[in-house]
């Protein structure tokens, strides 16, 4: 009972600095202020502005929070990865959302299930279910730029062919295509224009979209700018290479797509169990938690999900 009570004092005194923080700290804008004095046309505008500083206020918290708990280098970190991932939150920002989370499952664990496993089981999904987002996202982003690769790259060879300079061609592909390698096209031109060299502005390129097909094109192109040749042949050679190692991939995913099931439901299955189990009646599962050998048997049986699931993967991944 004792965690739970100072649980919900650092709850409450958190909170209460946050309101009186925000409250001291928030300012509306001066100009918006004046021209609702002297105008009634102005009345929309402010209404809307007033609702954006709640949204930015809203963020504010979680922000705060953040900051609470973390250093320059690992907001930075999550910063980047969110970037790749296509979520439009800061760092501080998600390590506030994951950490009010985290507070409100010990909370719900202690009070309404009254417990130590279903604590440590929604603090261990509070925090692992957000990495495990990210990390789907990066991939979902990933394998959208490698379809379109191909697609980028015979519009970018007909382009050089009809006239155009490689950055033209680039600014092209940016503005005619749609999804996430046309945004970093849009990057990549928008960093040259503010005077990054090519080189450099491709080398970022390569950076933020952690894709082995894109790092070949740019690989590529960087060495014909050091040695010569037609630009527009090497594209198309590149672009049917590329064709083919998707459909490869394809067809390899196909073929192990059994094993990569079945990898699947055996590493999850246990957890799963486990976890509702301890939900459900966490009386009959303390005495695994609690004693010496159960200790011992789920250190085994982890020990055991994590060597299967590594032998699993290096038999359906294969290289291309």
């Amino acid at each position: 009972m004792e965690p739970i009570i100072s649980t919900l004092v650092f709850m409450t005194v958190l909170l209460s600095l946050l309101g009186l923080y925000l409250s001291i700290g928030s300012k509306k804008s001066p100009i918006a202020l004046r021209l609702k004095n002297y105008s009634e046309l102005h009345k929309n505008a402010f209404i809307e502005e007033s609702k954006e500083n709640q949204k930015i206020s809203k963020k504010n918290i979680l922000r705060i929070i953040g900051k609470f708990f973390v250093t320059v280098t690992l907001t930075k970190k999550l910063e980047n990865q969110l970037l790749k991932a296509e979520i439009p939150m800061r760092g501080e920002e998600f390590l506030g959302l994951n950490i009010l989370g985290l507070i409100f499952s010990v909370i719900i664990g202690g009070v309404i299930l009254g417990g130590v496993g279903p604590i440590l089981i929604l603090s261990i999904l509070c925090v692992s279910v957000p990495q495990v987002i990210i990390q789907r996202k990066r991939r979902t982003r990933a394998e959208k730029i490698n379809l379109q690769i191909g697609d980028c790259l015979t519009v970018m060879a007909n382009s050089l062919r009809a006239g155009y300079s490689f950055q033209q061609a680039i600014d092209l592909v940016g503005k005619e295509m749609n999804g996430p390698l046309a945004n970093e096209l849009r990057k990549t031109n928008r960093e040259i224009n503010l005077g990054t060299t090519i080189d450099d502005a491709l080398i970022n390129l390569t950076k933020r979209a952690e894709s082995e097909d894109l790092e070949l094109l740019i690989t590529a192109v960087l060495i014909q700018r050091q040695i010569g040749g037609n630009l527009a042949e090497i594209l198309d050679n590149i672009s049917f290479t590329i064709r083919e190692r998707i459909r490869i991939k394809g067809e390899i995913k196909t073929l192990t797509a059994q094993g990569r099931i079945s990898g699947l439901i055996i590493g999850l299955m246990p957890p799963i169990l486990f976890a509702i189990l301890m939900l459900i009646n966490p009386s009959y599962m303390n005495v695994m938690v609690k004693s010496r050998v159960g200790l011992m048997i789920l250190f085994g049986g982890l020990l055991s999900e994590i060597v299967g699931v590594i032998l699993i993967k290096r038999v359906v991944d294969i290289e291309v």
